[in-house]
């Protein structure tokens, strides 16, 4: 069959500092091809290198034909004839590529005039039947709403309206889910599949998350520094991947389908651009490079029909079968120690940095090199052919220990208020309108739930450490209401926060030691003293005391993380509220950081308030789940419980939304998935009965009786075992895991 597009010697140098090392690949019509790899191995230069949209410091050679017309080199005006036309583009930041001032359907309008001659008026209507066909309500009176008045979904679903204006011949999709709440991931993924369906076009999707490709893709190629080192049918290439570093991604991945697992992290952290030393890229991270590796880089051969690898190991990874923890050593999880909650003290008390910690067993970084991201095994871990468990399967079989917090009936509103010189409360809004939490003594819970739903407001009110504005809350068994200054003073020290973004969360002005101290200083700790900590806080993170002198900069993103870790360690904290902690991060490094975590939770006795919307990494590091809609808790259990036998028709449309990295189960799952419409209602409403019926599948199935019921009454929650409570009227178990 004739290719659409086809990519050969692909090349791209920003400043002569190479990016990408000669890509070859080809697309046929209603081909997916799945472009991964970490950032910064050139799987989004790639992409607009095919359609010139490059900034003016990069030079690309090679060759790209669109139906055997020579796209590199081509003129601009040649180029603006295919851009939008043949080859569109769904960009990963949609508020950046709309034109603020200009409304969405005028700018889908625009687009279909810009290569086709047709009235303004016919340009519009095609406008809004698109807008319509990719799922937005309303398409004829939001086609006359600006970018700003979008949601973050609704904006992607117009972008790809925009891509599928003009019936084009190639998708490129450059992470179009990055930063989105799963149940409008799975929204967005369905309109691609649409788009892809009406038009018949072939897609390049670009992504880091590993499901979303299973779950797409006909064909996967992954990238590192700047070239495709593996490249298969997705079934294989999940199934029997021949690359090692193929082996450390998949491996790295927290699956929703699978509990108690220690994740494979990939030692080091990718070339620097310009840098690449001779031999294989991924040599210095590989624990099977040999000699051979490190003379002369491998071509991309094929190791087993069309399957192709650039690894010269690749048949003995075939013969002998292995998979990732045959290749990648994993940290031991020691099993967690038990210890009372202690007391709040009467004035600021900070226990010493526990002793005998030991740095990781990974090759400390000299002077002018990075430390490694990866998470390196302690001393006897053992690598094996299934995945280890993790002690928290153990500790979960301990007496049941202490409350470190307890939250009932949490509410927050915010003023809605209007005016210029002299404002005035029009009305408000309902950030959290009764959240109920509890976490024991060396617990993980994981507060879950689409943004809006309250999380970050329910943290904040955590850590503002003053009585609510509704409801209770317990820290250590002692009330916040009407606590003294004193006692406010040693509770900061006994709670702690990492923040989503590291590198916002540290100033760049202070160097890692000076960062590290500063809670310390806090807590009135000498100079001195919180001097000499920080060597061991260092090491307890799996970084090099040496670099305490160094500055944020300096360091790459998972570093930083583990530099916020060691921050909110240095205090001795009995509790950690982790913010989104992984969320910015590649998977290979996220791997690294989610297992220091449960490491540091078991010697240390932590307990973790862990907020994520990734649901894999919850099923990996959390004991105890919270599920929060518009403000309210709707369910709440044990993880395994509450992932397994979901009750809450909302809790069940999250799960069904998260991606499995397995091609065939994935495909299955999609036959089944539960597509939410739309994207919360406005927090601004107190609503009567239910919350979340608007979006219900099982509300739409009731009868009259049961939906007055459900518009009414406000569901309380119901306890379906020992651990798990959900606040729905007609719960009903549905697997879709």
């Amino acid at each position: 069959m004739t290719s659409v597009l086809e990519v050969s010697g692909l090349e791209v140098d920003f400043d002569g500092t190479p990016a990408v090392r000669g890509v070859d690949f080809a697309l046929q019509r209603g081909e997916v091809l799945g472009l991964v790899g970490e950032s910064g191995s050139g799987k989004s230069a790639t992409a607009l290198a095919v359609l010139g949209l490059l900034p003016g410091n990069a030079a690309v050679r090679g060759s790209v034909r669109l139906d055997g017309t020579e796209l590199v080199g081509a003129s601009d005006r040649a180029l603006s004839k295919v851009r939008g036309s043949r080859i569109s583009m769904v960009f990963q930041d949609p508020l950046s590529a709309f034109t603020p001032v200009y409304r969405i359907g005028d700018q889908i309008a625009e687009a279909v005039r810009a290569h086709q001659d047709i009235p303004r008026e016919r340009a519009r209507a095609r406008a809004v039947e698109l807008l319509d066909l990719v799922g937005i309500p309303e398409p004829h009176v939001r086609a006359g709403s600006y970018p700003h008045e979008f949601s973050g979904g609704m904006r992607q679903r117009a972008m790809i309206a925009m891509a599928m204006a003009n019936d084009p011949d190639v998708i490129l999709a450059d992470e179009p889910t990055t930063a989105l709440d799963v149940t409008i991931q799975a929204q967005v993924l369905d309109v691609l599949r649409t788009a892809q369906r009406e038009t018949g076009a072939a897609l390049v999707l670009v992504s880091h998350d590993l499901g979303v490709i299973a779950g797409a893709a006909d064909r996967v190629a992954v990238m590192y520094a700047g070239r495709i080192v593996e490249t298969a049918s997705a079934e294989d290439l999940f199934a029997r991947p021949r690359m090692p570093y193929t082996l450390g991604l998949i491996g790295a991945v927290p699956r929703l389908d699978v509990a108690g697992e220690v994740l494979v992290p990939i030692p080091g952290s990718p070339p620097g651009a310009g840098s690449l030393a001779p031999g294989c890229p991924f040599a210095p991270r590989c624990p099977l490079a040999e000699d051979a590796c490190r003379g002369e880089e491998p071509e991309l051969r094929a190791v087993d029909g069309e399957h192709l690898a650039a690894c010269v190991r690749a048949d003995e990874i075939v013969a002998q079968g292995l998979g990732p923890l045959d290749v990648f050593p994993v940290p031991t999880i020691p099993a967690a120690r038990g210890a009372r909650v202690p007391e709040v003290p009467e004035a600021p008390e900070v226990p010493e940095v526990p002793g005998g910690e030991q740095p990781s067993d990974g090759e400390q970084a000299s002077d002018g090199e990075q430390p490694s991201d990866g998470e390196q095994p302690s001393d006897g871990a053992q690598a094996s052919g299934s995945r280890q468990t993790s002690g928290a399967a153990a500790a979960s079989e301990q007496p049941p220990a202490e409350t470190v917090l307890d939250v009932r009936g949490l509410v927050k509103t915010f003023p809605v208020l209007k005016g210029t010189a002299f404002k005035r409360r029009v009305g408000s809004v309902h950030a959290v309108d009764g959240v109920d939490l509890r976490i024991r003594r060396g617990e993980t819970l994981a507060l879950v739930g689409e943004s809006g739903s309250g999380k970050s407001t329910t943290l904040f009110e955590l850590l503002n450490l003053v009585r609510p504005e509704g409801g209770e809350i317990e820290l250590f068994g002692q009330s916040l209401d009407g606590l003294g200054k004193a006692a406010r003073r040693a509770l900061r020290g006994q709670v702690q926060i990492v923040f989503q973004d590291p590198m916002a969360s540290l100033d760049p002005r202070m160097t890692v030691g000076d960062i590290i101290a500063e809670p310390l200083h806090a807590q009135g700790v000498d100079r001195r003293t919180a001097g000499g900590r920080i060597p061991g806080l260092l090491e307890q993170v799996g970084l090099d005391p040496a670099h305490a002198t160094r500055f944020p900069h300096e360091f790459s993103g998972g570093q930083r993380q583990r530099i916020g870790i060691a921050r909110a360690l240095s205090v001795g904290p009995q509790l950690l509220v982790l913010d989104e902690p992984v969320s910015a991060l590649d998977v290979s490094v996220q791997a690294g950081v989610l297992n220091l975590l449960q490491r540091l939770k078991a010697e240390l006795g932590l307990a973790y308030l862990f907020v994520s919307h990734d649901l894999s990494v919850v099923r990996h590091i959390a004991d105890r789940v919270s599920v929060v809609y518009l403000g309210r808790t709707v369910e709440a259990g044990a993880v395994d419980e509450v992932f397994e036998r979901p009750r809450h028709p909302y809790t069940q449309a999250l799960l069904s939304a998260v991606p499995l990295p397995d091609p065939v189960r994935e495909r299955e799952r999609q036959r089944t998935r539960i597509l939410l419409p739309g994207d919360p209602p406005s927090p601004t409403r107190r609503y009567e009965g239910c919350r979340f019926r608007g979006r219900c599948p099982v509300y739409a199935d009731l009868g009259a009786e049961e939906q007055a019921r459900c518009a009414s009454e406000v569901p309380v929650d119901q306890e379906h075992g020992d651990d798990h409570v959900a606040a729905c009227h007609f719960p009903r178990v549905r697997e879709v895991v």
